[in-house]
């Protein structure tokens, strides 16, 4: 996972060079729609459910816990309690839903949002094994600007899509209180083949971190 640090200073070089035009926010004092999806949840990447019915980390895992399961991958009875103070079995739940035409894309459940500098909004969503594409928003004032930011698992490495138009809806009351509630359907620049169009739509429902309410 990115470093709020590494966001921050990605988003300023957006402010660079993307689209100084925007997308013009639609604001609304009810943002209508489906936004159950908020009540959905996983686990934390890499956390399974075992033959043995527990939940054990399979992946970026603390080293202490390989010591604590058998060779069938049981976890032994009196490590289980320390086996779950390292690891996180916490209910993430979902903070964004859509559909996605762009590179190494394959869903995500996860967005982020946090205040920047001179009232900046920054947005993005995670990534995970299968995703390497991320949509990051930059909200100032009435204005959204928007890019896919690719992290290809490729030698192509970063490589960047600027918006070019579509709309974005956010709920006013909310995002007085610091939750960023929006709807959105962007097209993007395709420049590596511009006869296939490369789009983002759905729905983010996120606190905004380090947010001050109104």
């Amino acid at each position: 996972m990115r470093t709020i640090s590494t966001i921050l200073f990605s988003f300023f070089l957006l402010s660079c060079n993307n689209n100084e035009r925007g997308i013009k926010i639609e604001w609304t004092d009810n943002l209508r729609g489906d936004f159950s999806f908020t009540e959905q949840w996983d686990y934390p990447e890499g956390i399974l459910l075992n033959d043995f019915a527990q939940l054990v980390c399979d992946g970026l895992c603390d080293e202490r816990t390989y010591k604590m399961r058998d060779e069938e991958g049981k976890i032994f009875n009196d490590s289980i309690d320390k086996y779950y103070q390292l690891t996180d079995t916490t209910h993430l739940y979902h903070t964004t839903v859509g559909e996605a035409q762009c590179y190494e894309w394959a869903g995500t459940n996860f967005a982020r949002a946090y205040k920047g500098e001179n009232d900046t909004i920054l947005c993005y969503t995670e990534c995970n094994a299968a995703t390497h594409s991320s949509l990051e928003l930059r909200i100032i004032e009435n204005k959204c600007f928007a890019r896919i930011k690719l992290n290809s698992i490729t030698d192509i490495g970063e490589e960047y899509f600027d918006s070019k138009g579509g709309y974005i809806k956010i709920e006013k009351q909310l995002w007085k209180k610091g939750i960023l509630k929006a709807e959105f359907d962007i097209d993007f620049i395709h420049p590596d083949n511009i006869g296939i169009p490369m789009w983002w739509n759905g729905k983010i429902y996120t606190k905004i971190e380090n947010y001050k309410p109104i």
